[in-house]
């Protein structure tokens, strides 16, 4: 199906992100990834930025259409060329979607373009986060979850905001394990105490109310990934709408699992460095 040409100047700072003198493509980059797509590489002496949108904008001119512009894009964000290097392709991922947005597209982390509700200006998703943000504040929301309420993430609504603040529950699990599954195996790894010492404990796990606070929060971080991170995941955010009100609630949620987190001790390594004197 085509998909209708990116307005110029669209394009135009999606090439400044791609190709940034700091941290976007090297030049040899940019031609082998137009090559692979079949772009003509027009100015190849030319700066990165100016090369790039050259290219893209008189192929999408010739095409009538933006298919080989997306398909550059997504060949430059195949998650496969970032192994090892997640944090900076988030980062370049929120950057390029906050452009997106404006011509209806949203690239997911799976390095796929997808369609969505275009937005017209920037400062109606600004203001959406600024109001977020200030009600957290007042309910004195975990500084970790307040870093998913940025204005890319909220531009379509509070769908991804939810689902990336959830996604952070699990990160924190594998940055104090160093455990990398995820889902429920992450939790059952990282919490199971019955005849093992667990990677994470809430208390001394001593008494029959201590055993059970640790299974209650097994079981809630369960039911947080499979009924708000796995449905959000799966599910397109136009059969699963999130308004306000419901976003507030999860990140609140999120809020005290993360405040639990860092109070949750070591307690298997403890036990190595125990036996280990």
């Amino acid at each position: 199906m085509p998909i209708p040409n990116i307005d110029p100047e669209v394009l135009r700072t999606l090439c400044n992100i791609l190709a940034d003198t700091a941290t976007g493509l090297t030049g040899s980059e940019i031609g082998s990834l137009l090559r692979s797509c079949g772009i003509p590489d027009l100015l190849p002496s030319y700066t990165k930025r100016h090369r790039l949108f050259e290219a893209l904008n008189a192929k999408q001119t010739s095409d009538r259409c933006a298919n080989n512009v997306v398909a550059f894009i997504q060949l430059a964000m195949n998650p496969v060329r970032h192994v090892g290097a997640h944090d900076y392709f988030e980062v370049q991922r929120s950057r390029l979607n906050e452009v997106l947005a404006f011509a209806g597209m949203e690239l997911r982390d799976d390095g796929k373009v997808h369609a969505v509700k275009s937005v017209s200006t920037l400062p109606e998703a600004r203001q959406r986060a600024d109001e977020l943000r200030r009600i957290l504040r007042e309910r004195d929301i975990h500084p970790d979850v307040l870093l998913f309420c940025r204005e890319e993430l909220l531009v379509n609504n509070y769908f991804h905001t939810v689902f990336e603040a959830t996604k952070s529950v699990a990160e924190k699990i594998r940055q104090k394990t160093g455990l990398a599954t995820d889902g429920s195996e992450l939790v059952d790894t990282a919490f199971a105490f019955k005849s093992v010492i667990p990677h994470l404990a809430l208390n001394t796990l001593q008494t029959e109310s201590e055993q059970s606070e640790q299974r209650g929060f097994m079981n809630l971080l369960k039911g947080l990934f499979g009924t708000f991170r796995n449905t959000t995941a799966h599910a397109p955010k136009i059969t699963w709408p999130i308004n306000k009100q419901d976003a507030l609630d999860i990140l609140s949620l999120v809020s005290l699992v993360h405040r639990r987190l860092d109070s949750a001790v070591a307690a298997q390594r403890i036990a190595t460095s125990a036996a280990g004197t």
